[in-house]
């Protein structure tokens, strides 16, 4: 059983930034896929950003060069750094694992355990 606990929202005006963490309690496979998605009210969860165990990372294109997701394994924790945020960002942002993954998509069908939440709203 893995348990997701997400931090790091809020408010902020477009431009800003924001760093949300997710620290992952439990047993975590050496095989893994991880990763930051978001659900914006009436529309679908889509995957945000994605990093495997080698650290590899994917994002999906809105995003790119704007929100840098990372790890820190020692600390079980998974960052998402996001800058120049920009109001369309609005939305409810879940960490999620996979584990034992062959491979890594952003595909959140694919993903079994997520965290609770964390709000990010992005004013004009």
């Amino acid at each position: 059983q893995v348990q997701l606990v997400e931090s790091g929202g809020g408010s902020v005006q477009a431009g800003g930034s924001l760093r949300l963490s997710c620290v992952a309690r439990g047993y975590i496979s050496s095989r893994y896929c991880m990763g930051w998605f978001r659900q914006a009210p009436g529309k679908d969860r889509e995957g945000v950003a994605i990093i495997n165990n080698f650290g590899s990372p994917s994002y999906t294109d809105s995003v790119k060069g704007r929100f840098t997701i990372s790890q820190d394994n020692a600390k079980n924790t998974l960052y998402l750094q996001m800058n120049s945020l920009k109001p369309e960002d609005t939305a409810m942002y879940y960490c999620a694992a996979r584990l034992w993954a062959v491979s890594c998509t952003l595909a959140a069908s694919s993903y079994t355990y997520w965290g609770q939440g964390t709000q990010v709203t992005v004013s004009s």
